[in-house]
């Protein structure tokens, strides 16, 4: 195989050229090789897509910058160089470079009659668009995952024409004006290269390369019926707030023939006052009398499991942190496996006492040589 030239000897700049005189070396080459200009000549296709692997590398700061340190091998995955600068899975055979011409010039141009060839047809299969909706769910139920309905503005195929959009007993004719290809060209002058095609959508059939005379008087020639459909939501255990669920193929319609986009449903979890959530560890704080902080003892503690007990050691201080080990949220994609619970013991402070207990108090103070009446 031939040895790549230098792209800044193949675009004719020398290496401090700046964009400017990059991309006007590269728009002389690409008029000059362009296949339209130039059908049947091998050479040319070849040479104007050197110059497009060229401009796509010297075009682009960072791809740029690694050519200069290590050449063509800043694009070799077998090389060290392509390894170091993060461009050796560059796929330069894979490229359009139709795609680059079509930035420099606006889109829709074309020469001769190659403009339908780079811009494809119209009337090819499309997916259809993906469909978003919201639903909201309680802490628990995000936790440990439930199954919720939800309704949605649904395209369904009209019965009728069967999803055609032409009246009973016709069918769709092919359009007259642009052949079915569901495009049209328009001449027109451009500053750089005088006369151009410029491809445009048809305007009587919209793009389809169809036109319907009879339209279905229930779907007045969509091919659908808009109404509500319902869907069953299963949601998994661990899901966390503003991660969404698709429903594959329930989604817009596609056209020509094309499949139904998706349905994301984000899901929406309310907050709960007594449990933080993060990631898959659950926080909370509770109070504990103080003479069980000081003595030590059982208490409870609410979990989204239940209450679980547990035992104070003697003489905690507030503010500590305790771990329950799986006691937290469950890994969506490991449903046996589960986070922590992390509880902060706050003491207690009683703010109502009778004159009972404030003696008790005093006279325990005294008792470890502090006189609360004395700063």
């Amino acid at each position: 195989m031939a040895e790549k030239r230098d792209y800044y000897e193949v675009l004719g700049v020398d290496k401090s050229a700046d964009d400017a005189t990059i991309k006007k070396a590269y728009r002389q080459l690409a008029k000059k090789y362009h296949p339209d200009s130039n059908p049947g000549d091998k050479e040319a296709e070849a040479k104007f897509k050197e110059a497009g692997e060229a401009y796509a590398v010297l075009s682009d700061p960072e791809k740029r910058a690694a050519y200069d340190k290590y050449g063509h091998a800043a694009f070799d995955p077998n090389s060290a160089a392509g390894r170091a600068s993060g461009f050796g899975g560059f796929d330069f055979n894979g490229m359009d470079f139709s795609d680059i011409f079509g930035d420099l010039f606006g889109g829709g141009f074309g020469f001769g009659g190659g403009g339908y060839r780079s811009y494809g047809s119209q009337t090819a299969a499309r997916r259809g668009a993906d469909v978003r909706a919201v639903i909201r769910i309680n802490f628990n139920d995000a936790v440990f995952g439930c199954e919720k309905e939800i309704d949605i503005n649904y395209k369904d195929t009209c019965k009728s024409c069967n999803g055609s959009g032409a009246k009973a007993g016709t069918s769709p004719e092919t359009c007259p004006k642009c052949q079915g290809r569901g495009k049209v060209t328009m001449i027109q002058n451009n500053p750089f290269f005088g006369q151009m095609q410029t491809v445009t959508t048809c305007p009587d059939c919209g793009g389809s390369g169809k036109i319907i005379k009879e339209k279905c008087p229930d779907c007045r020639g969509t091919g659908y019926i808009q109404g509500k459909k319902r869907f069953k939501i299963n949601i998994p255990a661990g899901i966390d707030d503003g991660q969404a669920i698709r429903l594959s193929g329930a989604g817009e319609p596609g056209s020509n023939g094309g499949p139904r986009g998706d349905l994301l449903v984000e899901v929406s979890v309310t907050e709960d006052p007594k449990f933080k959530r993060q990631g898959n560890t659950i926080f909370s704080t509770i109070s504990v009398p103080y003479a069980k902080m000081v003595l030590g003892g059982p208490i409870h503690i609410n979990t989204v499991d239940g209450k679980v007990e547990y035992q104070i050691k003697p003489g905690t201080p507030t503010d500590t942190k305790v771990r329950l080990r799986g006691k937290g949220v469950p890994f969506i994609n490991n449903k046996s496996a589960r986070g922590d619970h992390y509880v902060t013991l706050m003491v207690k402070v009683p703010t109502a006492l009778n004159a009972e207990q404030k003696r008790a108090l005093k006279e325990y103070a005294l008792s470890c040589g502090e006189d609360p009446d004395k700063v």
